[in-house]
């Protein structure tokens, strides 16, 4: 076989810069395709040659196979790693690499196939002594049939896009009065996502804990399983936290999952790493969930209680060699926990955000501390992609001591310009029932209160510690105040300035022994106790740390604060950029609370637009295919009576 020396990376973001720091540690010669968007995108960047796929949105650059063969062809890549997401579990991509004589970094396209289809992958599973679910797979699609197949399996049940994956046409149906618009929302999603509409149906089990295995296979039919991760901590079945080794799982329960991970792993005649996930209930019993034909977002957390690179070991078994080690070989040192940062606004439903990184600093890098982020300071995130900024993953001798790690990590970073999930995710690793390892995946509802507490009033203390970072950070000579850099030295006693953050805004009045800035530590002396705060200008803007959060402080601008009041009168607006994929009312149509009356698409998910009281649709302002901005009126509702 000819030496691999050039390798195409077909995605983008974290996983592409991830992927390509192993290649380029294994010398060879990277590849990296983008997007018009992507242009100067991190992963762009980082390559030793890129490739202008054209387009924005994902079906007009990343999701065309053409186009993607023809980019590996023009740069004398022989091989195509397909990332994951976007094309990773495409059979159809596995296919059209071989056929033009590359070699894909994935499985064989049968193996892909075989796991494709989530009901026939049951089936597989069956004969193969894997355990199930209760559920539906049938290729009947009517309301009828998912109506009597949910009466005999039992409410809550799990609507699933058979296609599917990372939570896209997934619903929870709680009883038969919410079935017909979840599946038909369910359909929607996983058409816009995967280009296929099918749904399957199975029973949602209480208290169940999400554990996976790690399987790796080569080309000369050997495969073991790398251990387990525990995946629990979930929203809208997106990952959010995932730690390897499981808490609490027996070393019996580990080798009978891991055994029959591999088995479903050799009946498909698999290559390659994949996962193969289950659902372990409260009794201790596990049933097979699907399983993953790709590396998987949290495969660090595997790489860092074994030691081993996954993605080394992709390169090697595409290229015929043998697993270096045997299943009794397999370490587990240690314990290991990641977290996602997504660009999204956890106090507004976790919607995506967009826009410009102001600010963006890492944590320290240190023993036992990873980030694989795809982002740097000055980048834009864009509405087209998911909006996954990079993940921190921490290693400890146990897991208390990953967890502070991490914990620490959390409190480092520092990001401003848009909103984030760094504060619910430093909640969450800082919540006693985490550090207690009492994971199922019910954990983010049942401590919301506490993981996503409502926004109060910033203090009197707060609006003093702003106001002398924004005048001590401005630059010389800018303002009254820029000469001294400071206001000590022969200026008046008091300076007052209106101030504006988070939608709340203060006049301010500065005594002469306010907070004092050195560099960008804002020190607070109270009682003899001096604390320090991180304090950022970036343009018009400081960017404050407060209680954990970076709050972003600005001159108040009263007419702008008059329109966004304006806006909100009668009004319903984008609440993010994206797509519109269904106008459901039309002018003069009465509603009532609560009816769904658009449907938004971005960043892959469906958002629902709903009347907020009765009324009648006086107007609307969008059109089904348009692409409308955040903020953007879509609907005028006069409110009835």
């Amino acid at each position: 076989m000819s030496m691999l020396t050039t390798l195409l990376v077909a995605n983008r973001g974290e996983i592409a810069c991830r992927v390509m720091r192993t290649a380029k540690a294994m010398g060879l010669t990277t590849v990296a395709v983008h997007s018009a968007t992507d242009r100067d995108a991190r992963h762009s960047r980082e390559a030793d040659i890129r490739v202008d796929l054209g387009g924005s949105k994902a079906t007009d650059s990343y999701l065309q196979i053409d186009k993607l063969i023809a980019a590996a062809q023009a740069s004398g890549a022989q091989a195509i790693h397909p990332g994951y997401g976007f094309l990773s579990e495409n059979a159809g991509f596995a296919r059209a690499i071989e056929a033009a004589g590359l070699i894909f970094l994935g499985p064989p396209a049968s193996a892909i196939d075989a796991m494709g289809s989530k009901s026939a992958a049951k089936a597989l599973m069956e004969t193969a002594g894997v355990p199930l679910v209760p559920g539906y797979h049938g290729e009947a699609q009517d309301l009828e049939t998912f109506r009597a197949a949910c009466e005999r399996i039992g409410y809550p049940v799990l609507l699933k896009a058979t296609a599917g994956g990372g939570g896209k046409g997934m619903k929870v149906v709680e009883d038969v009065s919410q079935l017909a618009e979840a599946l038909a929302s369910a359909q929607r999603e996983a058409l816009s996502s995967f280009g296929n509409g099918q749904m399957l149906v199975e029973k949602y089990l209480l208290k169940p804990r999400h554990v996976e295995i790690q399987v790796f296979a080569d080309q000369h039919g050997h495969c073991l399983y790398l251990n387990e991760r525990d995946c629990s901590i979930q929203r809208r079945h997106q990952k959010v936290v995932e730690e390897a080794p499981a808490p609490g799982l027996s070393v019996e329960q580990r080798k009978a999952m891991g055994e029959a991970a591999v088995r479903a792993a050799q009946a498909i005649g698999y290559v390659g790493a994949g996962t193969v996930e289950f659902l372990l209930d409260a009794r201790g019993e596990f049933f097979f969930m699907e399983m993953n034909t790709r590396l998987q977002v949290e495969h660090p957390v595997t790489e860092a209680i074994t030691g081993l690179d996954l993605v080394a070991w992709q390169i090697r078994v595409a290229q015929g060699e043998a697993l270096p080690i045997t299943q009794e070989q397999v370490p587990l040192v240690g314990h290991a926990i990641e977290v996602r940062l997504y660009a999204e606004d956890p106090a507004n439903d976790f919607l995506p955000a967009t826009g410009h990184l102001a600010l963006y600093r890492e944590s320290a890098p240190g023993p036992g501390r990873r980030v694989d982020s795809g982002v740097e300071q000055g980048d834009s995130v864009s509405p087209f992609y998911d909006p996954m900024l990079g993940k921190l993953i921490a290693w400890g001798e146990d897991r208390e001591q990953a967890r502070l790690r991490l914990l620490a990590m959390l409190e480092e970073f520092a990001i401003g310009g848009l909103k984030t999930n760094l504060g619910f995710l430093r909640r969450i690793i800082g919540h006693s029932a985490f550090a207690a390892a009492e994971l199922d995946t019910g954990f983010i509802p049942r401590y919301q209160e506490q993981l996503l507490p409502a926004p109060g009033e910033l203090s009197d203390e707060f609006w003093q510690a702003a106001g002398a970072a924004f005048i001590q950070s401005l630059p010389k000579g800018d303002g009254p105040w820029g000469e001294t850099r400071g206001f000590r030295a022969g200026l008046p006693a008091e300076v007052s300035l209106h101030l504006s953050c988070n939608g709340q805004d203060r006049l301010v009045t500065l005594a002469a022994d306010a907070p004092n800035l050195q560099g960008e530590q804002l020190l607070i002396e109270q009682q003899g106790v001096r604390r320090s705060h991180l304090a950022v200008r970036s343009g018009i803007r400081v960017f404050l740390r407060w209680d954990g959060e970076m709050q972003g402080v600005t001159v108040f601008d009263p007419i702008a604060a008059v329109e966004a009041n304006q806006s909100h009168q009668g009004g319903l607006t984008a609440p993010m950029n994206g797509s519109i994929v269904r106008v459901l009312v039309e002018v003069g149509q009465n509603v009532e609370a609560g009816t769904q009356l658009v449907v938004l698409e971005a960043m892959k998910m469906e958002h629902s637009i709903r009347a907020p009281q009765a009324g009648v649709i006086k107007a609307l302002f969008c059109q089904e295919g348009e692409m409308v901005a955040e903020g953007c009126a879509l609907v005028e509702l006069e409110p009835a009576g």
